[in-house]
C-alpha cells in the first residue's frame, strides 16, 4: 500500500506522465476563462485565440529548430503518429520498416497497415536496447515508403540512431518519422540535425496537460488527413483548435528550451546517485539499457529473484512502473525487455524508475531505500512474488 500522506510519495514516473508546470498552468488559465474566443472568427475574441495559437506554435518549432509552418497540433502523440504513419504512405511505395520496441502509437498503426496488405518489417534491437542502422539498411527497399523509429524508448530510455537511419531512409527516397515524444526537454532534438520528415510531440511528457500534441512535417511532405471537417491546421488536422492546451504546448515548449541542459546534468547525477545506491545494496540488480545512450533521467533496472510489480507494491512511497502487462492469474513481461533477448523471468522483474524537474536528493535517498527494503523483504520469500 502506498503511503496516506501524498506530500511523501516520491513520483519516479515521470516518463508516464508529468505534472504541469505551474508556468504552463499560468500561460493557459485564461484562455480556460475569459480569453475563450473561436480562432476562426474575426472579431477580437477570435484575432486573440488566432494570435495565442500561432505564437505557441512558434514555441514548438524553436524548441526543435523547425519552421511554425511545419507544425500542426493534435490531440497527443498517439494522434500525431497515426497522422504520420497512417496519411503518407504512397500507394507506389506501401512497405513500411520499424522496430520491434515502438511505443503502441506507432506499433498500432504498423499492425492496422499490415493488416490490409502492407509489408512491414520489424527490426529487432541489440542486448543493450539499441538497434543496428545496418539492419534497417537490409530491410529498407524500393517498396519501402515509411521508415519510423522511436527516438527514446519509453521504457529502457535507450536513445535510437535516429539520424543514421534517417540518412539511409532518405538516400533510398522513402520518409521518416520519428517519435520523440519521451525526449523532448531531456535531450536535444533537432529536426535537420536528425534529418527526419515527421516528428511526433506529446505535451504531457513535457509539463503540459494530457490531450495535446504536435506533428512536424517537413515542407513539401504530402501528407493526408486522417480526419475530414472544416479547414483548420490547413487542412491536416480539421477542428476548432484547443486554444488552452496549445497555449499550454506552447509555454512547455518555451520551458523546455530554457531548462533543458540544466535539467539534463541534474537528472543524470540523480539517477547515477540512484543507481549506485541500489547497485551497492541489490546484488544482482542489472540496468536494463546501454550505459550512455539513453535519456538521463531514466533507469530501468532488473531486480533479481523478485517480480517488479510486487516489489513496487510493498514499497511505501515509490510511485514507478514496471514493464509487465497484469492479469487476473497471472504477469506477462515488457515485450521491449524480450525483444533485447532478457530472458522472461528475468524481464518480471523490471521496474522504470524515471526522474522529473521537481526530483530531489533526499527523494533519491528516501526511493532508495524503500526500494532496498522491498526487494530485501520480498527476496526471502520463496517465491519473490508477494505483496
Amino acid at each position: 500500500m502506498h503511503s496516506m500522506n501524498a506530500m511523501q510519495d516520491i513520483h519516479l514516473d515521470h516518463n508516464a506522465t508529468t505534472p504541469v508546470a505551474p508556468e504552463v498552468l499560468d500561460a493557459m488559465l485564461p484562455f480556460l476563462g475569459p480569453r475563450f474566443g473561436n480562432p476562426s472568427s474575426e472579431h477580437p475574441k477570435g484575432r486573440e485565440a488566432r494570435a495565442a495559437v500561432e505564437a505557441a506554435r512558434a514555441e514548438v518549432a524553436a524548441l526543435i529548430g523547425a519552421d511554425p509552418e511545419e507544425i500542426v497540433f493534435t490531440g497527443g502523440g498517439t494522434e500525431a503518429s497515426n497522422l504520420a504513419i497512417r496519411g503518407t504512405l504512397p500507394a507506389s511505395r506501401p512497405g513500411i520498416v520499424t522496430s520491434m520496441i515502438e511505443h503502441p502509437a506507432t506499433e498500432a498503426c504498423c499492425a492496422l497497415l499490415e493488416s490490409r496488405g502492407h509489408p512491414v518489417t520489424r527490426i529487432r534491437p541489440g542486448p543493450e536496447g539499441i538497434v543496428d542502422p545496418a539492419g534497417f539498411a537490409a530491410a529498407i527497399g524500393p517498396q519501402t515508403g515509411l521508415v519510423t523509429l522511436i527516438h527514446s524508448q519509453n521504457e529502457t530510455g535507450a536513445l535510437q540512431p535516429v539520424t543514421e537511419v534517417a540518412a539511409i531512409t532518405r538516400a533510398a527516397g522513402a520518409l521518416m518519422h520519428a517519435d520523440v515524444a519521451q525526449s523532448l526537454g531531456k535531450v536535444p532534438v533537432d529536426v535537420a540535425a536528425l534529418g527526419v520528415d515527421l516528428l511526433s510531440i506529446a505535451g504531457h511528457k513535457l509539463y503540459a496537460p494530457k490531450g495535446i500534441g504536435a506533428l512536424y512535417i517537413r515542407r513539401g511532405t504530402a501528407l493526408r488527413p486522417v480526419l475530414v471537417g472544416a479547414g483548420q491546421e490547413r487542412g491536416q488536422r480539421p477542428g476548432t483548435e484547443n486554444v488552452p492546451y496549445i497555449v499550454a504546448l506552447g509555454a512547455a515548449c518555451a520551458l523546455a528550451r530554457r531548462e533543458q541542459a540544466d535539467f539534463a546534468r541534474r537528472a543524470a547525477e540523480l539517477s547515477a546517485r540512484l543507481l549506485a545506491q541500489l547497485r551497492e545494496q541489490v546484488p544482482g540488480l542489472i540496468l536494463t539499457c546501454h550505459p550512455e545512450q539513453r535519456l538521463p533521467n531514466t533507469l530501468n533496472l532488473l531486480f533479481p529473484g523478485v517480480s517488479g510489480r510486487a516489489l513496487l507494491a510493498r514499497c511505501q512511497r515509490v510511485m514507478a512502473s514496471t514493464g509487465s502487462a497484469c492479469h487476473a492469474a497471472s504477469e506477462e513481461p515488457s515485450a521491449t525487455l524480450t525483444a533485447m533477448g532478457i530472458a522472461r523471468g528475468a524481464a518480471l522483474g523490471a521496474v522504470r524508475l524515471s526522474l522529473g524537474r521537481a526530483t530531489t536528493q533526499s527523494e533519491i535517498e528516501a526511493a532508495s531505500a524503500d526500494l532496498i527494503q522491498a526487494w530485501r523483504a520480498l527476496a526471502a520469500t520463496p517465491t519473490g512474488v508477494q505483496p
